[in-house]
């Protein structure tokens, strides 16, 4: 290749590239390094601030009022619940039917009291995970114990002739949806006087 370039060529071509390696910087920065993306796209960090806890957790006076007014009044609307019944969440409100699966002590006419709440178009308590006893009231019937329908379970071993069948059915307790009553004073809910009812 250099007999073919004229030594002229030649000679500015290899000044050129000595000069530039020269004069290179020793660390280049890429477009594409990971670490230009990061500077790119970085956030600035906040600036450290103190925190009133009473300012930080506490809730608007005026939100609690409006929350309270509504109650006293009856202006909130249909309320629902997520409550927790034998390790399951359901959402329920007021006159549903709500199914239990598999076996549950309470018997046919039993009124029980919902106390694991978890969860109005108008404003929404949240528990972290559960609402304060005493706070939200679910009161629930038991209306039915029954079976379930028949359920088929078919165990196949392919080239054993090993086939098998099982019919089984599950216990269900229906429960009737009563009432959801929230605590007229939703910031001083109501203590728990004793846990003799409670069925966890």
């Amino acid at each position: 290749m250099a007999k073919l370039l004229p030594g002229l060529l030649l000679s500015n071509f290899s000044k050129l590239s000595l000069n530039s390696l020269q004069n290179a910087p020793k660390f280049t920065a890429c477009a594409n390094s990971i670490l230009s993306r990061a500077e790119k796209y970085s956030t600035q960090h906040t600036p450290y601030e103190i925190v009133n806890d009473d300012q930080d957790y506490g809730l608007p006076n005026d939100t609690i009022e409006k929350v309270n007014h509504q109650i006293a009044e009856k202006q909130q609307g249909r309320l629902f619940a997520v409550v927790q019944v034998c390790g399951k969440q359901h959402k329920i409100t007021q006159r549903d039917v709500l199914i239990v699966e598999g076996y549950w002590p309470p018997e046919c006419g039993e009124k029980i009291l919902l106390n694991k709440v978890l969860g109005a178009a108008e404003f929404s308590l949240i528990g972290r995970p559960l609402v304060q006893q005493g706070l939200v009231n679910v009161e629930a019937t038991v209306i039915e114990k029954t079976l379930s329908h028949t359920k088929t379970h078919f165990r196949k071993k392919r080239r054993k002739q090993y086939m098998r069948t099982k019919f089984f059915k599950i216990p269900q307790t229906f429960l009737r949806i009563n009432s959801i009553k929230v605590s007229p004073d939703v910031n001083n809910p109501p203590e728990v006087q004793g846990l003799d009812n409670v069925i966890f």
